[in-house]
């Protein structure tokens, strides 16, 4: 899926305004983190290890915070 993002510029606005919006916008809308994950392939099984990394990590942090709060 290709998205473009628009910026339009209101009245009077200076260019360094224009040009914040827009990069806030393109964050919001976690472009740029895309275009680095795409940078270059991965591996399926590489992505699978990634991502069951990941979800160990929350989970841990979870159960550490479930843990603390529990005392």
């Amino acid at each position: 899926m290709r998205s473009v993002t628009f910026v339009y510029a209101d009245d009077n606005e200076s260019f360094d305004s224009l040009l914040r919006r827009f990069k806030k916008k393109v964050q919001g809308d976690r472009i740029l983190s895309e275009i680095r994950k795409r940078r270059y392939f991965e591996q399926p099984s590489i992505v699978r290890k990634r991502k069951r990394a990941a979800k160990l990590r929350k989970s841990r942090r979870t159960s550490l915070k479930d843990n603390r709060k529990q005392y």
